[in-house]
């Protein structure tokens, strides 16, 4: 039988692993708020990890996809780790398990190919699997009772996510995703291909000038959700502020040169991600 504390245990190495961003902002928590948060990135990986699996048909995901659904809607009663680690997060924090319902929705808008003409459908998309981890984080963070907080949170996931999909614009085209609205494509003239030399082409430019201007779209949604900061307490501000201050530098660097995309899966070093988090424990971050 598993125990809690083993549960935690395995939620805490597989964010320790695989968390390549979030773990440096969930590690200035406190250790219950620490541990629920590895909970919740556990399950939240778990679903992603479905959708984003190549050996896996589209049939195979969306059943892997309803067997979460179906262990969640039995949480209570389950054995594997990562649910009894969950199901104890909910009982301590008032986590909203609800979000990992939109989460699952927003996979299997990847797993069937769904395609984003207007922003406003982007958005909902990134509401689903972004917006949601946004809010289940504030249910671990808790916050000063207020109802806007929850769509500041909402609004600060939407922020990253777009961020990673300016950063992935290449993995995605290679894995036969488009992200990017048609109408911001076709606004800009853009027909997204891969050159021959295997990186993404922009023969006219429309490419470079879209990703600024969706960078600086990306900008105003950082703005809005940080509004969230000041409903939080210290630790937790700070592991808001480190997360989302990661992305953000990203963001800065992809606007600053977007040909740095167009080759790479674009990453900070492990050093500019802890320097960025240092300056979040102590106040600096922005």
């Amino acid at each position: 039988m598993t125990t809690v504390e083993d549960a935690y245990a395995h939620c805490t190495r597989i964010t320790r692993e695989q968390a390549r961003n979030f773990h440096y902002g969930i590690r200035l928590l406190p250790p219950a708020k620490r541990s629920a948060l590895c909970a919740v990135y556990a399950l939240a990986r778990i679903i992603d990890d479905i959708g984003d699996d190549l050996a896996r048909s589209s049939e195979a995901k969306l059943q892997g996809l309803a067997e979460v659904r179906k262990s969640l809607a039995e949480l209570s009663t389950s054995t594997d780790p990562v649910y009894v680690a969950v199901a104890d997060a909910a009982r301590r924090h008032p986590i909203p398990l609800g979000a990992f319902e939109e989460l699952l929705d927003g996979v299997e808008m990847d797993v069937t190919g769904r395609e984003y003409v207007r922003f406003e459908e982007l958005v909902e998309y990134c509401r689903c699997v972004a917006g949601s981890v946004g809010r289940l984080c504030l249910g671990v963070f808790g916050s000063r009772p207020d109802a806007a907080a929850p769509g500041y949170a909402d609004e600060l996931g939407i922020a990253l996510q777009q961020t990673n999909i300016l950063r992935d614009i290449r993995e995605d085209l290679r894995n036969g995703r488009v992200y990017l609205p048609k109408e911001d494509l076709n606004r800009f003239g853009v027909e997204l291909a891969i050159g021959a030399d295997g990186n993404l082409a922009d023969p006219g430019g429309g490419l470079t000038a879209l990703i600024h201007d969706s960078a600086a779209r990306a900008r105003d949604w950082y703005t809005r959700g940080l509004r969230l900061v000041p409903f939080l307490d210290r630790r937790s501000a700070a592991c808001c502020t480190a997360m989302s201050g990661i992305y953000r530098t990203l963001l800065d660097r992809i606007d600053e040169q977007p040909s740095r995309v167009f080759d790479r899966r674009l990453s900070l070093s492990g050093r500019e991600k802890a320097v960025v988090a240092a300056r979040a424990l102590t106040g600096i971050g922005r």
